[in-house]
C-alpha cells in the first residue's frame, strides 16, 4: 500500500509524502520521536532526481520498511506535489522542502538518501542541518559543475520528445529504445518514464512541466558542488553505476573530499541505478545502513 501524508514546504508549497508500507500507530503530523518514528525505527527520507517521482523509491522503501520508517518526497514540481507556475525553483526551495518534510514527519534525525538532483538536495541538507541527517546515500549525482552546453543539450531533448504519447506502451518503447540519449535498449527506463506520464484528452504527457524542470536545473549546472560536499560530517555513501553519469575517477575524488566518505558501485547499471538494478543496489547500500543501524 501507499498512504499519502502531507508536507508545508518552503514559501507554503504543498508536497506530497508517501509511505510504502503499514502505517504507524499514531499520526506523524502529530509530531516526531526525535528520529525513531512512531514504531521506534530509524528514519528515512528518500529523494528522487529530476523528473522523478516518490514511487520511483516504492520497491527501496519496501524492504527499508522491515528495520526503517521509510517515506518518499514527490519534491516541488514533481509527482503529486504542487507545481506553482511562478514559484521557487531554486536550490534553496528544494533543500527547505527536504528539511520540512523530516522536521514534520518526525524523521529526524534520519539517513537521507537521493538520486541525481535528490543527491544534491541531500547533501546541502546534510551541511546545512547536520542535526537532520545522521547517514548520507548520494547516488550517481555529479559534484563537478557540468555547465552552460549540458543545459542547452536538456532544452534540446525535451522538444525532441515526440509528445502527445498514444499510449503508455509508446512511452516505454521511445524511452527504452528510440531515444537517442538511450545508448542500449533498456526496459527499466522506458518503465521510469511511463511512471511520470499522465493520461490526457490527446494522449499521454508528463506529469511535469518541462519548464519547471530546465529552471530547476539552471540553479545547479552552472556551479561546482565540492565545498558543501566537505561540510557533510555524517557517514556518507557515494554510489554509481558503471555506466552511470558519474564517473569512478570523480566518486572516488567526492568520497576521498567527504570527511566519512564511502563508496560502493553497481554493475550493469546506468544512471537509473535503483531502477536498473534493485537488487545491486540494495546490495550496494545495505551494509552501510546495517553499520549506522548497529552503530
Amino acid at each position: 500500500m501507499a498512504r499519502r501524508i502531507d508536507v508545508t514546504g518552503a514559501g507554503g508549497v504543498r508536497l506530497a509524502a508517501w509511505e510504502f508500507a503499514d502505517p504507524p500507530k499514531t499520526d506523524p503530523a502529530g509530531g516526531g520521536t526525535g528520529g525513531q518514528g512512531e514504531d521506534g525505527l530509524p528514519g528515512v527520507l528518500l529523494l528522487h532526481g529530476l523528473m522523478g517521482r516518490a514511487s520511483h523509491w516504492a520497491a527501496t522503501a519496501r524492504w527499508l520498511s522491515g528495520r526503517h520508517r521509510a517515506i518518499a518526497l514527490d519534491q516541488r514540481g514533481h509527482g503529486r506535489s504542487d507545481k506553482p507556475p511562478e514559484g521557487a525553483y531554486t536550490r534553496d526551495a528544494y533543500v527547505e522542502d527536504a528539511e520540512a518534510a523530516l522536521e514534520q514527519l518526525g524523521l529526524a534525525p534520519a539517513v537521507v538518501i537521493g538520486h541525481a538532483m535528490g543527491a544534491l538536495t541531500a547533501w546541502q541538507l546534510a551541511a546545512k542541518r547536520p542535526d537532520l541527517v545522521r547517514g548520507l546515500i548520494i547516488c550517481d549525482m555529479r559534484a563537478s559543475a557540468l555547465g552552460a552546453a549540458s543545459q542547452r543539450e536538456w532544452a534540446e531533448w525535451f522538444r525532441a520528445w515526440p509528445v502527445p504519447f498514444a499510449t503508455l506502451a509508446d512511452v516505454r518503447k521511445w524511452f527504452g529504445e528510440d531515444d537517442p540519449w538511450a545508448e542500449r535498449p533498456n526496459p527499466a527506463r522506458g518503465e521510469f518514464y511511463a511512471e511520470v506520464m499522465a493520461e490526457s484528452p490527446d494522449g499521454w504527457r508528463p506529469v511535469f512541466d518541462p519548464e519547471q524542470m530546465l529552471r530547476s536545473r539552471e540553479t545547479w549546472v552552472y556551479d561546482a558542488h565540492w565545498e558543501e560536499l566537505a561540510q557533510v560530517r555524517c557517514p556518507t555513501l557515494v554510489v554509481r553505476g558503471l555506466d552511470g553519469r558519474l564517473g569512478r575517477a570523480e566518486a572516488q575524488e567526492m568520497v576521498r573530499v567527504l570527511p566519512r566518505g564511502r563508496y560502493a558501485e553497481v554493475a550493469d547499471a546506468g544512471h537509473l541505478v535503483h531502477y536498473d538494478q534493485p537488487e545491486g543496489w540494495r546490495a550496494a547500500i545495505e551494509p552501510f545502513l546495517d553499520g549506522l543501524h548497529d552503530g
